[in-house]
């Protein structure tokens, strides 16, 4: 079989009312218009309402979509399984409830034409548009994102938009080196967590060009962020990423 040229990676986790919303037939929809070969990884979190066996009759209907039925480790190790499971020459991974539009892609295929192995979107840089966001959530971004220049990643102004898309090559050197956020442990919750952080931090260890672009953003809704307990496992990653590195566990 061909090799595609782009593959979409979607984690998923209790996407039920996602579902409802069409949000997979709207991707579809883009890449079907799309010039290039191309593939989408439903990459599941081990939902617990149903919406696998939802996503596994989608995939029945589309021959260029497959699933991944994954233990519930959480986001970063979900999306690992699906970036390691793709086999496109570029991988997006981006969000189930689409608060960034795959349509946002056109932005970032251009820098990696100029030679950059890793373009991040970002809600945070000139020309990017947010809707809806609260301003609490928005505050806590800007706290968490002045610790990540401090501790970890300087230079960027948004590590956490989901919607990141990377070169095969950037694919294979970066994640079989996660350690804070490699497949492990089942979890009970639905941590999140600063994976992000991680990826990028060792993109920039390993000198790769990263571009961060400037997307259009919609905040949506969700009871599976716990604000308070949730930024505070955050910041300790971040030191974690750190000691991790002091450590030498993330030599090539």
């Amino acid at each position: 079989m061909k090799q595609p040229h782009l593959s979409v990676i979607i984690p998923s986790y209790n996407e039920k009312s996602n579902l409802r919303r069409h949000v997979l037939d709207d991707v579809l929809k883009f890449l079907q218009s799309q010039p290039f070969s191309w593939e989408v990884v439903l990459t599941d979190d081990g939902s617990t309402d149903g919406s696998l066996h939802d996503l596994i009759e989608f995939s029945r209907l589309h021959d260029c979509v497959r699933v991944l039925d994954n233990l519930h480790r959480g986001k970063g190790p979900t999306v690992y399984a699906g970036m390691m499971a793709a086999t496109g020459k570029l991988r997006l991974f981006t969000d189930f409830d689409q608060a960034t539009p795959i349509a946002e892609i056109e932005k970032l295929l251009p820098f990696i034409e100029k030679g950059y192995q890793v373009v991040i979107g970002s809600r945070e840089i000139q020309g990017a548009k947010r809707e809806r966001e609260p301003i609490h959530r928005h505050i806590m971004g800007k706290v968490f994102n002045l610790a990540v220049q401090i501790l970890t990643v300087r230079g960027i102004q948004d590590t956490q938009c989901g919607f990141k898309l990377f070169t095969q090559e950037a694919v294979e050197k970066l994640f079989p080196h996660l350690y804070i956020y490699r497949p492990h442990h089942v979890r009970q919750d639905a941590f999140t967590g600063a994976f992000d952080v991680e990826l990028l931090y060792l993109a920039k260890k390993y000198g790769m060009k990263i571009a961060e672009v400037p997307v259009f953003w919609k905040y949506a809704k969700t009871n599976r962020v716990d604000p308070v307990k949730d930024s505070m496992r955050m910041f300790v990653d971040l030191v974690r990423i750190r000691v991790t590195d002091m450590m030498g566990k993330y030599r090539k």
